[in-house]
């Protein structure tokens, strides 16, 4: 089969498109034959060598897969070839066949389609968990959403409503992303590449700040976004896209009552309980029309360099995907 491996690291010129044997399936695996493959920073990270756990070379990347079921191993009872499926997978989605363990599968309703449903495993996953399961986001709170018409972004502004949000403030970099960002939902509009933003959002909250933050990219964007943090406000790290680290004095959070809390989806998906419900209830919303997805881009497989060249250069809107 085809696939996109990087031998070394480095920039997206050390993707290659070759050929490599199709996986062997375990006893509760599945092959799926792959129609959609999501791309996301954490993509990028791997690929320079700087993801939060090692990447081993030679390295196939890409965690996202939609597609058709073609075989399963001899254990698997739930899923059968020509079933349409999404899952997460932890590496070597850039590829026509990829195999996925049986309890990180989700089911692909009729009405949704493969680059749609593609979009949720990574992405989907992270805005829904960022808010509910680490937010704790309540009914009638304002969230901050940074990024606001990226993959992650454009879901959480929607999610934030839908979960009851009585406020959502949607930063970007572009009046064009704002756009897109007020068309999901947003509530109020804020530039981020504006030197006071920060104080513009406290402004919109009468001075009180913002009672869930999201955040990844690190720096002085987080010292910024924990200013305008509201008392018993949680912020949720989810990424350091900037590869600057934040410095957090902990005894500044006591006088406001207020939390940082990380995030790192594979934690999620170690417990099915939370992985599978949210991942059925996202595939809900997408099939009722309660959550627009928009894909920013869609790209050959074997283009995949292009593709991590226009999201690293903010080129983009919403979520990338790969076609075999």
């Amino acid at each position: 089969m085809k696939a996109i491996q990087f031998e070394e690291y480095g920039g997206s010129e050390v993707l290659k498109y070759m050929d490599v044997d199709i996986p062997e399936l375990g006893d509760r695996e599945v092959l799926v034959n792959v129609k959609a493959i999501g791309v996301n920073y954490a993509d990028i990270a791997r690929r320079e060598g700087k993801y939060v756990v090692p990447t081993p070379l030679p390295f196939i990347p890409g965690a996202e897969i939609a597609g058709e079921i073609v075989a399963v191993g001899k254990n698997v009872t739930q899923y059968k070839p020509g079933m349409r499926v999404v899952s997460l997978i932890e590496s070597d989605a850039y590829a026509e066949f990829a195999k996925a363990h049986e309890v990180a599968l989700a089911p692909i309703p009729n009405g949704v389609d493969f680059s749609d449903a593609v979009a949720l495993p990574l992405q989907g996953q992270t805005a829904y968990h960022i808010l509910t399961t680490m937010g704790r986001l309540e009914k009638g709170e304002t969230v901050l959403v940074h990024a606001a018409a990226g993959g992650v972004g454009a879901i959480s502004v929607q999610l934030a409503k839908l979960f009851g949000a009585g406020k959502v403030i949607a930063t970007a970099s572009s009046d064009e992303k704002l756009a897109h960002a007020k068309k999901l939902g947003a509530d109020h509009l804020v530039n981020y590449t504006e030197e006071d933003w920060e104080q513009q959002v406290l402004e919109l909250t009468d001075g009180k700040g913002v009672d869930v933050a999201l955040e990844m990219v690190g720096g002085d964007i987080f010292d910024k976004t924990l200013a305008c943090l509201a008392p018993f406000g949680r912020l949720v790290i989810f990424g350091a896209a900037s590869g600057e680290q934040a410095h957090l004095y902990p005894a500044q959070l006591m006088r406001k009552n207020q939390s940082v809390i990380g995030f790192f989806l594979p934690q999620i998906v170690s417990k099915p309980e939370l992985y599978l419900k949210s991942f059925k209830e996202l595939l809900r919303y997408i099939e009722s029309g309660e959550l627009e997805l928009t894909i920013g881009g869609t790209y050959k497989l074997e283009d995949a360099a292009e593709a991590h060249q226009d999201l690293q250069g903010r080129k983009t809107m919403g979520k990338l995907v790969l076609i075999p």
